[in-house]
Parts: C-alpha cells; sequence; structure tokens
C-alpha cells in the first residue's frame, strides 16, 4: 500500500508576512523574520507554512496586487531569502506553500502596462479584460458588475476603453482564454517549484473564467451562484486540468490548495476533481454559527461532498480576510473558551487543518484602529463605511512589555498592536500550561500520536442537546459542549479515559468546551 499523502491530513500555518515577524526594525515583517521563526513554528507542531504573498508589489492591497511574479519584494528581502527560509524549513520538517495570484496582477506589471500603451486590438491588451464601453461614446461601463472591494469593476483607460478588475483599480483582471496567459502560469509553477516549494495556495481560484457575453448581474442573483458570469464559471476547471499536469511531472507530493468561494459544497467538490486540486479552503466550519445543528451540518456536508471525488476536507477558524474567531464567537472571556473548544473540535475532525498567525495565542480582532493607520482597500473604497480586514492582520507579539513586543528590533509596527497583548506574548503563554498556546502545542503533539486521528472515518454519537459526539477510529471520541450550561457527558466518553480538554471537566462537560478520551 502507498503512503498517505502528506497533505491529505496536514496542519498548515497560514504566515502573514507583513505581520509575523521583522528582522530589520522597519515595523514590517519580512522572510528574514519568518526565517528566524522557524524553530517555533516546529515546535508548535504543525506539518507545513503558507506563506502570504511576498513578491514585488506596489502593495496596493497589501501584496495580491503582484508585479513580478518571480521575485521578492524588497520589503521583504530578496530571493536568495526566500531559498534560505524554503532549506531551512526543510530541514525542520516543515513543507512550504507559496501565494499564487492568477485572477488579476498589479496595474504596475509590465504586461498591463504594455496593454494601455499598445491600446486596443493589440497582443498586450488581449490579456487582460479589455472591452468598449456603452452608451454615448463608450462612456458607461460595458455592464453593471461590482468590485469586491466597493464600487464599480470597470475603470476606463486614456484611450477610452474599460478594463475589468473584480478588486481594486490597481488589480487588473487577466483574460484566462488568452494561450499567453495560460503559458505564463505554467512558467511560473515550473519556476517556484524548481526552487523547492512544496505547493500553492491559489487566490480567488474560483474567479478566472468569465462568461465572455459579459451580462449584466440580475438584483436575484447570488454572487456565488453556479450561474453567475464571473464566479464558479466552468470554464476555470480548464485552468486547474493544465495546472495539475505541471505539478504532477514533479516529485514529492506538490499539491494545490485552491481559495474556491462558492454555493455548495457540491460546486466546491468539482475543483477537487483527481485531475485538477488536491484541497480547497472549505468555509463551512469558519461561516457555520456557535450552535450544535450548525456546525453538525457543515461538517456532514464537507465529508459527504468531498468523499465523491476523494478528497479531504479541510477546517478553517480565521484568515487574513476574515474576523478572528475569538472575537467572532462573542470576544473577552466567552469568545475565548469557545474558541479553545473549537481547536479541539477541529484538530479531531479528519482531513486537513488551517491555522492563522496568532490564533494560537487566542489573538482578538483589533477593533479600534484609528483610521490614519488603515490600508486595505476595502475601507477607503466603502468611504470608511467598511472596517475592512486590517483588524485581524496586526503584527504578533512575541515578548517583553514594550513596543513592539518583540515584533522586532524597532519600536513601531505598521499596525499599532494593542497594550492589552503584553499578556498575550508567546514567552508569557510558553511557560503558562493553562494558555492558549499550551493548549495548541499539546492538541498538536496529540494529534500525530493518536493513530485514529490519522484516518479519515467519522461516526457520531449519541449525545445531549448542544452536545457534538464523534468517534474516530475504535477508541478516540470527541465531544463538544456549544451550550451556555453544563451538559452530561455521552455514554461514549469515559472519564477515566480522558486525553485532554479545553477547560476542566469532571462527570459533566462545562460549557463552551470541548475534549478528547481514547
Amino acid at each position: 500500500m502507498s503512503p498517505v499523502a502528506w497533505w491529505r491530513r496536514a496542519v498548515f500555518y497560514q504566515v502573514y508576512v507583513w505581520s509575523f515577524a521583522d528582522s530589520d526594525g522597519d515595523g514590517i515583517g519580512d522572510l528574514p523574520g519568518v526565517r528566524s521563526r522557524l524553530p517555533y513554528l516546529r515546535d508548535l507542531g504543525v506539518d507545513a507554512v503558507w506563506l502570504n504573498p511576498f513578491y514585488p508589489s506596489p502593495q496596493a492591497d497589501n501584496g495580491y496586487d503582484v508585479a513580478d511574479y518571480r521575485d521578492v519584494d524588497p520589503t521583504f528581502g530578496t530571493l536568495a531569502d526566500a531559498h534560505a527560509l524554503i532549506r531551512d524549513a526543510h530541514a525542520l520538517g516543515l513543507r512550504v506553500i507559496i501565494d499564487l495570484v492568477p485572477n488579476h496582477t498589479s496595474a504596475q506589471h509590465p504586461w498591463f502596462r504594455a496593454a494601455l500603451a499598445d491600446g486596443p486590438g493589440s497582443r498586450a491588451r488581449a490579456r487582460y479584460l479589455f472591452r468598449d464601453g456603452r452608451g454615448v461614446d463608450g462612456a458607461q461601463p460595458p455592464n453593471n458588475w461590482t468590485s469586491n472591494f466597493g464600487g464599480r469593476a470597470w475603470t476606463r483607460a486614456p484611450d477610452g476603453q474599460w478594463y475589468l478588475h473584480l478588486f481594486a483599480p490597481e488589480q487588473p483582471d487577466l483574460d484566462w482564454t488568452a494561450a499567453e496567459v495560460r503559458d505564463e502560469f505554467h512558467s511560473i509553477l515550473r519556476f517556484w517549484l524548481d526552487h523547492g516549494v512544496d505547493g500553492f495556495r491559489i487566490d480567488v481560484a474560483h474567479g478566472l473564467a468569465k462568461d465572455p457575453q459579459m451580462p449584466d448581474l440580475g438584483e436575484d442573483l447570488d454572487r456565488a451562484g453556479a450561474s453567475h458570469p464571473h464566479w464558479d464559471v466552468d470554464e476555470v476547471h480548464d485552468v486547474y486540468r493544465g495546472w495539475r499536469r505541471v505539478l504532477d511531472d514533479y516529485p514529492g507530493d506538490r499539491m494545490f490548495v485552491g481559495e474556491v468561494v462558492v454555493q455548495s459544497v457540491e460546486r466546491l467538490a468539482l475543483y477537487l476533481r483527481p485531475d485538477e486540486l488536491h484541497t480547497a479552503f472549505n468555509f463551512a466550519l469558519l461561516r457555520a454559527p456557535w450552535q450544535a445543528s450548525a456546525l453538525r451540518q457543515a461538517i456532514d456536508d464537507s465529508i459527504g461532498a468531498l468523499a465523491q471525488v476523494g478528497a479531504p476536507p479541510t477546517w478553517v477558524l480565521s484568515n487574513h480576510d476574515e474576523t478572528r474567531h475569538v472575537t467572532r464567537y462573542g470576544g473577552g472571556t466567552l469568545g475565548l473558551r469557545r474558541a479553545r473548544a473549537a481547536i479541539l473540535m477541529m484538530l479531531a475532525l479528519p482531513g486537513g487543518a488551517y491555522l492563522y498567525q496568532g490564533e494560537e495565542l487566542g489573538l482578538p480582532e483589533v477593533t479600534d484602529l484609528p483610521d490614519r493607520v488603515r490600508r486595505d482597500p476595502v475601507f477607503f473604497r466603502s468611504g470608511g463605511a467598511a472596517a475592512g480586514r486590517d483588524g485581524c492582520r496586526v503584527p504578533l507579539p512575541w515578548s517583553g512589555t514594550t513596543p513592539s513586543l518583540g515584533f522586532g528590533p524597532g519600536h513601531e509596527t505598521w499596525l499599532p498592536q494593542p497594550p492589552s497583548w503584553r499578556s498575550l506574548t508567546v514567552e508569557r503563554q510558553t511557560t503558562d500550561p493553562a494558555s492558549m498556546l499550551s493548549l495548541y502545542r499539546t492538541a498538536l503533539a496529540m494529534r500525530h500520536q493518536i493513530p485514529a486521528l490519522a484516518a479519515e472515518d467519522l461516526t457520531w454519537l449519541p449525545a445531549a442537546e448542544n452536545v457534538l459526539a464523534f468517534r474516530r477510529g475504535r477508541d478516540f471520541v470527541g465531544v463538544v459542549n456549544v451550550g451556555d450550561t453544563a451538559a452530561p457527558l455521552p455514554a461514549a466518553a469515559d472519564p477515566a479515559s480522558l486525553l485532554l480538554a479545553s477547560d476542566t471537566i469532571s462527570d459533566t462537560l462545562p460549557p463552551a468546551t470541548a475534549a478528547w478520551f481514547g
């Protein structure tokens, strides 16, 4: 029997490079900073590191506007730093996957600059989605599509044509019907595979194909629906079949994980057919409210749909685009209790898991950032009506009690850290056996040691109202009480076989508490 591919049950740790660790004191994280903290990630117990974009970029969207896919932005270091990071990670037993942004480039990418310069009908312009406008003199956009960041999805070029950007105007969408675009990204994949990366996280993986008729969006059309003209259009699958052929030329179980936001897990499963992507982010658990029925449905739907194509589920509670789940679960003591229970539940599920930097410290969303420090284009394009995503991107607190809490040698951080984070540093939590960090380290170590958690089975067990209980293998039982009052332990959960709990338990299960038995 061939060994199980590593990515089917791996725990990935998302490093938002801007905010992980700063080596040079400029207040911004960088690749040497990440490299210096790799032993921390090994000791945490994760299997792989996912790096958010570090490519040369004008940073209109914190690196998701890429100007050169084959280099490193000087803010973050050099290509040699990337090589050293990959080498050191592998030496520590960590895999490395990197972010790839294929839906759009930066407006400063040489291709787009050429598209503006060469004009309508040119080869350079055919790489992007330029269209003539509507109305008198083409003064109106080609259709009514809107940007994910607010406002319309079209900007007019000086020569009168319009170009599509489903995000910021500084992020023009590529035309994936162009052979030159497809060939370029095959080359980019090979460039980084040749440099040793173990895989790619694909940004906006559901957005590359567009309906060539570019019809208006109807008022009743679900933005993530299967019939949407620019999300989850069926032709997108042709792109990933080509990518899979490239990846399969390389040894070592290299892998893709797609950011796939679609209407249903059935549509998600289409991206994970054997000749397409290996895995995809599954937002069902992240989006589910803290209710037993909703959590169980998210788990059942995900496992059931993906089993049909032989793909493992993945689970995630937070990332760089979402409100941190300590805050989402109610904040304060309640949010922390629920977050502690949620991680034990998630790490006991079959498949892979993604952790977002700082969740292992119990960091909350920072909700009071001053407007002058914000960078997220969502905030600016909404005129401040939407807070944006900066609150989950504040630099990590590592040690000490003075700025920048060990983040770097300087005193400033690109987003300010709350004073309350002095009590949440890695340094303080490392020596506290009751801390969130200690819980993560123990749970991740046990996940590797318990044979039942390496399998892909899950059986639900009878339990009290507001309690979820499930069996993995013959002996492992996971339980979580999502209610507000204590609940009896399920019959299958023998207190004498307790392995780990998110809070102290006896013969009952306290509210917002999870436990492992085996």
